[in-house]
């Protein structure tokens, strides 16, 4: 498939998986109009970067649904001048976008292969702006902390207090919150003081965030 077919199908995907289920932020229609996400996925995958579902990136991950990726970037509301922290970079793609939506792109991947590759892809695309952190994400990253913005890719039991404790007053943490069977993807926005208001932005299935503040294995409970 040409550069030109895999274009094609990105105004596609925005026109039909995005704007026609009210997709609205405009900067985020952008990049993702911009972002090669066929170049994010196994090469095998290819001919479905541009599906409206997740593909499998091995090592028991995905790269996440284009809708899905949409609205958490739009429950951001960043405007560019954002310091964010990322909690799992798999593919790299919702780094890749991040990129161009903020400031400065911290990114924690805890599967050592997945950084690597979304790292050198970075380089090859000329994104200087995302730093892959080689981490567990489930309590944070407190080398550029506090952080405007923070989102998971990975669905934790609770809200992370570690997390919350790296937003900035005035920040927002998007995250998936649930098991296996009945995951929450939430907005967390932190108020001035430390007040905290939760919203509820509708049902979604992630892979588990592992580690001192997520699931002690890949095994969900219930």
């Amino acid at each position: 498939m040409t550069e030109e077919q895999y274009r094609q199908q990105r105004e596609q995907m925005v026109e039909e998986q995005l704007e026609r289920r009210g997709i609205r932020d405009p900067r985020v229609l952008d990049a993702m109009r911009t972002v090669p996400r066929h170049l994010f996925v196994p090469i095998d995958c290819r001919e479905q970067a541009y599906d409206d579902t997740p593909l499998p990136i091995g090592y028991q991950q995905t790269i996440s649904q284009p809708y899905m990726v949409a609205v958490m970037l739009e429950a951001l509301a960043l405007q560019g001048l954002e310091q964010v922290l990322e909690i799992g970079t798999g593919s790299g793609y919702q780094a890749a976008l991040l990129g161009r939506l903020a400031q400065k792109v911290y990114t924690v991947e805890v599967i050592p292969e997945l950084g690597q590759r979304a790292h050198a892809m970075f380089s090859q695309l000329g994104y200087e702006n995302i730093e892959v952190v080689a981490a567990n994400g489930s309590i944070g990253w407190k080398g550029a902390a506090p952080y405007d913005a923070i989102i998971v890719a990975a669905a934790s039991p609770t809200v992370p207090s570690s997390l919350v404790a790296q937003l900035k007053e005035g920040g927002r943490l998007i995250l998936p919150v649930g098991n296996l069977w009945d995951q929450t993807l939430l907005r967390v926005h932190k108020r001035q003081g430390g007040e905290l208001q939760t919203e509820t932005l509708g049902s979604c299935t992630f892979v588990p965030l592992i580690g001192e503040e997520g699931w002690k294995s890949r095994a969900f409970s219930a």
